[in-house]
């Protein structure tokens, strides 16, 4: 899966206001050095990895994703498997929101990429059935500031020095029912949307990904995941580094005796459920230089 140098897709083989949630405790405990050039300009460099479950009904899985590196901005969107009831593919939705969404994008000014209006229309333009979670972020170059949408359960966390910092916040009505983004009376609308700003540094990691990432993988196993790459001196790639998590999230969902994000978040809701959680896996991992 390659990385172009502009923009791409991957169609995956597999109130009127926005709320704005806002960070300031994150930015004020850390703060850059005096010696940090301020003036500095940033930018993302990413990569990605998808594996969808094995579904012989859906070899493209529920997942999709792009990323536009011309634009400094990309996303993730996971179709809602309960459509499969109704016959409905909810992996066709992700898809087209994912490219409406670039289409968006692509007619904005890099380093200012309004994510309402982007989502709005990535939103207004999709027809097909289904619903789907969706995170967006964009960096903003000059002023180094990450700023993300998100609606459901993808999302994506911040590292730096190796060390877990932030996680962009999971919206669900109740326990394993996100919401989601659809043309259904029942589906959820752009303006549930959840708007957060952050300051970045060169060096942080950014890990972009879908639930079935997060369900499968606390942060500090991708701490351990970064400690290991930083011991070894090795150059890795966003992409490959995309790879290794996405490998190890599959792992973890397939052992059946694990306490996963999502058999602790069952616990929590009174559920029982042991072990990891067998899912299409979105990871795109972008270097802050």
């Amino acid at each position: 899966m390659a990385t172009l140098k502009r923009c791409h897709l991957d169609m995956e083989d597999g109130n009127s206001s926005f709320p704005i949630t806002k960070y300031p405790k994150l930015a004020d405990d850390h703060s850059f050095p005096s010696s940090y050039p301020t003036k500095q300009s940033l930018k993302m460099v990413a990569g990605s990895f998808y594996l969808p479950k094995d579904n012989p009904k859906k070899p493209q899985g529920e997942d999709a994703h792009f990323i536009c590196l011309e634009k400094q901005t990309l996303g993730v969107a996971d179709g809602v498997g309960g459509w499969a009831k109704k016959g409905i593919d909810g992996g066709e939705y992700a898809r087209q929101l994912m490219e409406n969404s670039l289409i968006s994008v692509q007619n904005q000014p890099r380093g200012a990429v309004d994510l309402k209006k982007v989502l709005r229309e990535g939103y207004l333009q999709t027809k097909a059935q289904g619903s789907s979670t969706a995170c967006i972020i964009t960096l903003n170059e000059q002023k180094r500031r990450l700023h993300a949408i998100n609606v459901g359960d993808s999302g994506f966390i911040l590292f730096r020095n190796n060390r877990f910092l932030y996680r962009s916040p999971a919206m669900q009505h109740r326990f394993n029912r996100p919401y989601q983004l659809g043309n259904s009376s029942t589906s959820d609308r752009p303006e549930s949307a959840v708007v957060s700003t952050i300051w970045v540094m060169p060096g942080d990691i950014i890990i972009v990904g879908t639930d079935g990432l997060f369900d499968n993988m606390w942060p500090e196993e991708i701490e351990e995941v970064l400690d290991q790459r930083s011991s070894t001196k090795a150059s890795m790639e966003p992409e490959e580094l995309a790879w290794n998590i996405a490998e190890l999230a599959m792992h973890n969902s397939l052992n059946r005796h694990s306490v996963s994000p999502f058999s602790n978040a069952a616990r929590m809701a009174g559920k029982e459920h042991i072990g990891g959680k067998v899912d299409d896996i979105t990871v795109v991992v972008a270097h802050i230089v």
